[in-house]
């Protein structure tokens, strides 16, 4: 498995599920995909003859001068807790880092307790809470038996 660059209009449908089991507001995921950096994972199975290339994860990084924005990251149910979403993580800060970024920031609700966990132990540190951002979602947000209401904004210095 490799982790590198894709072109955003090229976001297959498989693609675009993973980008929504991360963030289910499609018209907003829509929103901010065509200026994305995207860095994708894919897998290559054979079956005798037969070659097949799944996406198993993808991360969307956005800018604004020297501050970058991981704005979407998702990895396939099937291989979630085997280290991927670290090591797309840490290719986006590597990413930004080499394109002079000096910052890049992350959002995640109040309820996702391991996406909280996981963007700590990669160096991240918690900066602001914007309440009720996710109440304006199509459907209610549960993880965790907590509804999904505010945003947790995490930092990292590159």
């Amino acid at each position: 498995m490799k982790i590198e660059e894709y072109n955003p209009i090229k976001i297959t449908a498989e693609m675009m599920r993973l980008l929504l089991s991360a963030d289910p507001d499609e018209a907003l995921v829509r929103s901010y995909l065509p200026t994305s950096r995207v860095l994708v994972c894919m897998s290559e199975g054979s079956d005798a003859e037969i070659t097949t290339k799944e996406c198993i994860g993808i991360a969307l990084i956005t800018s604004s001068g020297t501050l970058y924005e991981l704005k979407n990251i998702a990895v396939s149910e099937q291989h979630q807790g085997k280290g991927l979403a670290k090591q797309l993580i840490a290719e986006s800060v590597r990413l930004a880092k080499r394109l002079g970024g000096d910052r890049i920031e992350v959002g995640t609700g109040n309820s996702s307790l391991d996406q909280l966990a996981l963007y700590q132990k990669c160096g991240f540190r918690m900066f602001e809470v914007v309440p009720g951002f996710f109440e304006s979602y199509p459907e209610p947000i549960i993880e965790n038996g907590i509804r999904c209401i505010d945003m947790v904004r995490l930092y990292a210095e590159l």
